[in-house]
């Protein structure tokens, strides 16, 4: 399951509800600046809460963070 989501998550088999969030995540991490709040009602739409969003927006964004201040630094990453 973990190589069909990497591979692309939209096709992967996922409930809708994970596809949703997995959207919103990928829309956020490589267009950031065009995320709007029809972007967030989408994930209402697909049941998620408000500090389910905010959970979700903070992982996202740790993750992108953390991965940028380990590549600044040239930190290699594990396989």
């Amino acid at each position: 399951m973990a190589a069909r989501i990497e591979a692309d998550y939209a096709t992967a088999g996922l409930e809708p509800r994970r596809r949703a969030m997995l959207r919103y995540v990928d829309r956020l991490t490589r267009t950031p600046a065009q995320i709007t709040e029809s972007d967030a009602a989408s994930l209402r739409d697909a049941g998620f809460a408000d500090s389910d969003i905010l959970a979700i927006v903070e992982v996202a964004s740790y993750y992108a963070y953390s991965n940028r201040i380990a590549n600044g630094l040239g930190v290699e990453m594990e396989e």
